[in-house]
């Protein structure tokens, strides 16, 4: 009997014992849908402080969960749920009549996360930003060009003039999900490829992008 196989069992049983207990199922499957800090999740769970970081810490150390630093306010973690052996968590979700991407400058991640999605969905996407720039950003466009994606009528838009009753809105930027007055369905924290500005980082960008779409689209099922 082969060794590397026992040891995959080992490790999918010791998965299943971490989710055993309900709170930190509870906690996955919010994580499923997007990232969340701590301060959000025990809001979401009514669950006290220190139970919930107990819960977390468990989550980290069976490689379940990670933790990432704010791009916005640089004190602020994320809890981002990772792939396992166990496969995605697929718990169904409603489906909306619109799903809204929103980034703060809507020049990059939001416009990308659309031309991903309509490949993924049959229900319509949009996106818009907090602060628009004035143009979509060339690295945004190369990066679409070198994906065979087309933004070629992609410009920025204000989210208060594009949001429409309905829509599942999700923030691709730490920035805009901490923006005061933005309410967010789920947030997924996708680093700012413009900051970095090489063609990589857009890559990555739409790596990350399209591996949370290709996850979430399946889930959005009629009421």
């Amino acid at each position: 009997m082969s060794t590397e196989w026992l040891a995959q069992v080992e490790r999918r049983a010791a998965l299943h014992g971490a989710l055993a207990d309900p709170g930190r199922l509870a906690v996955v499957d919010l994580l499923s849908r997007g990232d969340a800090s701590p301060s959000e999740l025990a809001a979401h769970l009514a669950l006290p402080s220190n139970l919930l970081s107990h819960h977390v810490n468990v989550l980290v150390a069976h490689g379940l969960v990670e933790r990432t630093r704010s791009e916005g306010d640089r004190r602020r973690t994320y809890l981002r749920l990772l792939p396992t052996e166990l496969g995605p968590f697929t718990t169904a979700l409603p489906r909306p009549r619109r799903v809204l991407f929103v980034c703060t400058a809507n020049s990059a991640r939001s416009h990308l996360a659309v031309a991903l999605w309509r490949r993924a969905s049959t229900v319509p996407a949009a996106s818009a930003g907090t602060h628009p720039a004035g143009a979509v950003d060339p690295g945004a466009v190369a990066a679409a060009r070198r994906h065979d994606l087309d933004l070629r009528d992609a410009r920025p838009r204000q989210v208060d003039t594009v949001r429409l009753d309905g829509d599942l809105v999700i923030t691709v930027c730490d920035r805009a999900h901490e923006e005061i007055g933005l309410t967010a369905d789920a947030h997924w924290s996708v680093p700012d490829p413009v900051r970095v500005g090489d063609d990589a980082a857009f890559d990555h960008a739409l790596d990350e992008l399209d591996r949370r779409i290709r996850e979430l689209a399946p889930r959005l099922v009629a009421a």
